[in-house]
């Protein structure tokens, strides 16, 4: 089944430009279950007000009954803590969404080997922003430097100096920077080839989706995928909106 990895920018586009792919694959997994409403589990981070995950639940919630009947079934989950296996049953899609992104590869990583059981039996994963970033083998959550250098916006940093990577979620087999263009984080990624944390890396606009299909790799949505990878002297960058097959 298939990763779906979007580069943050909820309210900029049409749903179904970015989500529509996810939504379908979902709905055929319940289908073929014999039910007719897919389940689709929402995990969303928050600091201290439950009222506060809550609301931004809501934004994907309602987006994703608006693109088709399903169920939502929200893991509101307090900035901080890590949840614990055996949540995530009976589920025909798994939305992980955005904030900070450490925060959220704490809360998720004691689920690792549950979600990707969950992929391999069919059901699609989406990561939103932090979501997507942590879905990596070698995931990059942040910092904005390294050593004197600077490689991104401070504001960027994701409450880290230094470019941190940490082991993701293992679901794709290159790193995952998001908010490229709109907050210049393709210059981390490039950063994070370069210097040796990963082999290759994706940075992707927001309101656009990288959909990761075997060795197929889709790209929808107003934005571009910027591909980076290292060569002899330095690292080279493609942008991509089409199919990129390995």
């Amino acid at each position: 089944m298939s990763i779906h990895l979007v580069g943050g920018g909820l309210a900029t586009v049409q749903p179904t430009q970015v989500y529509g792919s996810f939504m379908a694959e979902a709905v055929r997994r319940a289908r073929d279950d014999g039910r007719f409403k897919p389940k689709i589990g929402v995990i969303q981070l928050h600091e201290d007000d439950a009222e506060e995950g809550a609301e931004l639940y809501g934004r994907f919630g309602q987006m994703l009954t608006g693109l088709s009947p399903c169920e939502p079934v929200p893991f509101l989950v307090n900035e901080g803590d890590a949840m614990s296996a055996g949540q995530l049953t009976g589920l025909d899609g798994l939305l992980v969404s955005g904030g900070l992104t450490p925060a959220y590869l704490k809360a998720l990583f004691p689920l690792k080997d549950e979600i990707q059981s969950l992929v391999r039996t069919g059901v699609p994963y989406l990561g939103f922003s932090a979501g997507a970033a942590v879905a990596s083998e070698r995931a990059i959550i942040g910092g904005w430097k390294i050593g004197d250098l600077t490689i991104t916006h401070e504001d960027n940093g994701e409450e880290l100096d230094e470019l941190t990577l940490a082991e993701g979620l293992g679901l794709v087999d290159f790193g995952v920077d998001v908010h490229a263009v709109q907050w210049g984080n393709l210059s981390r990624a490039m950063m994070a080839v370069a210097s040796g944390g990963v082999e290759r890396a994706v940075a992707l606009d927001e309101s656009t989706v990288c959909i990761v299909d075997g060795t197929t790799r889709r790209v929808h949505g107003v934005g571009q995928a910027w591909w980076v990878e290292r060569v002899q002297d330095g690292v080279f960058v493609r942008a991509q909106r089409e199919e990129l097959p390995d």
